[in-house]
């Protein structure tokens, strides 16, 4: 048989597996008397899923969401393909909506925000809003508004980075661009384009052993000023004498002519014409199953992009039938913001929209809050989802809601924030949960040590650190337990200090009824990032499981 190499079964695994001597799609191998099964595995994105399954996984099809969403403005361009493709009718923010009981909408902000949500026939002004919100963006590198650096007889990339990551992840990987440009049309218009350079274009080299002989010993500790700057190329600068023809203020001249050039030939455009852009560093290794069951997926950016698919899917899944909405109350809501950074100027100001919020409109809100920020206008920071609920309601009354509408609703309403990011350290943590490492299992309390492939993961804290009561954590499992799915339970151990979120801000000052929750995962905030692929199909199947099923619970329990 002929030798197959690694990146060959990456990338076409279906050529090679078909010159296999069996016909079927699994196989046997001898080998010193111990026989394995091997099945093709589902190596790096498939529309698998099968219609045909009443419980169809989706890992194959986030697979393909985390492929192409490299930056937050890819992410948001998959997400609104699609919910058109699903059926949901595109709003603008600065037209006048037309929304009525049973209709599907959605809108974007800046291209990295989207809020999308589904109206029950029954709605009346006063029911609730049933919310999960995710983040569309996760730690990288960005480009600086001048890039353009030589060293040595090399160009580099000047960046900045973004968000808390594991910065020595970045070295010695395969990195490219991508982001958005804006082009200049031949109308004189301006156009918001999305690009992505998919082959590895830039490297972070590391510095030999050789000549960093204590690097085992005393740590890598990089300057991220100075040290973390990509290579790309060796061609000199001379080789492009027009670029110094170009005035300081044109993009031409804040980055490097064969960076433009290769963006032009992305993008279909003249160099000229590109005005401006915004560009991540990306790894361009495809997101992909991994381990000996294919049980984990590996890839970047879980931190968030997984949480946001799956609380897209289950929006989309749980009113995409006739007749889904036909006995729904309340209004079914995804919100993905951009900006995950949360700091406690922006909590405040969260917290004091709500309270002076005018009592225009009653309204529940059941709000599943992630990791979200931050000081933009496109962030969870900025009041974009309670803007979108009020605009929401106001559109759908036939007349005034009446006094102390949004006290009283408040009080019946609840916050799920999905491991929201802390407001003094600024340690984020998004929605995944820190499952129990096994190298490093003295960080975890010894009877509270998520694992993956067991449910989402529930946060206490006695000092609500964690917002998370006897109460909350009750109505978060009994949604679980009618459907037969499990969670979690994490607390953080007495001599470590425990990280808070806006959760307890909003909880205490608002009287939002509040659990603190998120996926289990390893590698948080690295280039490359680990999670079960079970936790996937159970954080969908929770996600879903909360729009069909909260009100009718939640009406059972009695308190005051």
């Amino acid at each position: 048989m002929a030798t197959i190499s690694r990146a060959q079964l990456l990338h076409h695994p279906s050529a090679y597996f078909s010159r296999l001597p069996h016909s079927h799609s699994s196989f046997s191998i001898n080998f010193r008397r111990r026989k394995f099964s091997v099945t093709p595995p589902l190596l790096c994105s498939s529309s698998s899923s099968s219609s045909a399954s009443t419980n169809p996984s989706i890992v194959g099809d986030l697979l393909n969401y985390l492929n192409e969403s490299w930056t937050q403005f890819h992410a948001t361009a998959e997400a609104k393909r699609q919910l058109i493709a699903a059926g949901f009718h595109l709003l603008n923010e600065n037209d006048e909506w037309d929304l009525r009981p049973g209709g599907r909408y959605f809108f974007t902000r800046n291209m990295s925000c989207l809020v999308a949500f589904a109206v029950g026939e029954k709605y009346i002004v006063g029911n609730g809003f049933h919310v999960i919100a995710a983040h569309t963006d996760s730690p990288c590198l960005k480009l600086k508004p001048k890039s353009a650096s030589s060293k040595s007889n090399y160009l580099m990339l000047n960046v900045q980075t973004y968000g808390g990551g594991l910065w020595h992840t970045w070295f010695d990987r395969d990195l490219s661009v991508a982001g958005r440009v804006i082009v200049r049309a031949s109308d004189g218009s301006f156009l918001h384009k999305l690009v992505k350079v998919k082959r590895p274009l830039l490297r972070v080299p590391t510095l030999a052993i050789h000549l960093n002989r204590t690097v085992n010993t005393d740590g890598f500790k990089p300057n991220l000023e100075t040290h973390l700057i990509p290579l790309l190329a060796t061609k000199p600068e001379e080789a492009f004498p027009e670029s110094k023809e170009k005035s300081s203020s044109s993009p031409k001249a804040a980055h490097h002519p064969l960076l433009m050039q290769i963006l032009s030939d992305e993008l279909g455009c003249d160099v000229d014409d590109i005005v401006n852009i915004e560009l991540n560093i990306c790894d361009t290794q495809p997101s992909c199953l991994g381990g000996a069951n294919n049980e984990f997926i590996f890839s970047g950016r879980l931190d968030n992009l997984a949480s946001s698919y799956c609380a897209l899917r289950a929006l989309v899944d749980s009113c995409g039938s006739p007749g889904d909405l036909s006995s729904e109350h309340a209004i079914r809501m995804v919100a993905l913001f951009d900006n995950e950074e949360v700091n406690f100027s922006r909590v405040i100001s969260i917290y004091i929209f709500l309270v002076v919020l005018p009592e225009l409109h009653s309204h529940r809100i059941f709000t599943f809050l992630d990791q979200v920020g931050s000081d933009s206008y496109q962030g969870a920071g900025a009041p974009t989802m309670f803007q979108a609920m009020r605009r929401i309601a106001g559109s759908l009354a036939s007349s005034y809601a009446g006094e102390s509408a949004f006290d009283r609703a408040i009080r019946q309403s609840f916050l799920v924030p999905l491991g929201l990011p802390s407001t003094e350290d600024r340690m984020v943590s998004a929605d995944m949960a820190h499952g129990v490492h096994p190298n490093f299992m003295d960080k975890h309390e010894e009877h509270h040590r998520p694992e993956m492939h067991k449910g989402l993961v529930i946060k206490h804290n006695a000092n609500q650190r964690y917002a998370t009561s006897g109460v909350t954590a009750f109505l978060f499992k009994e949604v679980a337990k009618m459907h037969n799915l499990p969670t979690q339970e994490f607390v953080v151990r007495n001599d470590m200090g425990c990280g808070s979120t806006i959760g307890p801000i909003l909880a205490s000052g608002v009287g939002i009824r509040t659990v603190d929750c998120g996926i289990a995962q390893l590698s948080m905030h690295s280039v490359r990032e680990v999670c079960g692929k079970e936790d996937i199909d159970i954080a969908y199947k929770h996600f879903k499981a909360f729009y069909q099923t909260f009100s009718r619970i939640d009406r059972k329990l009695i308190v005051d």
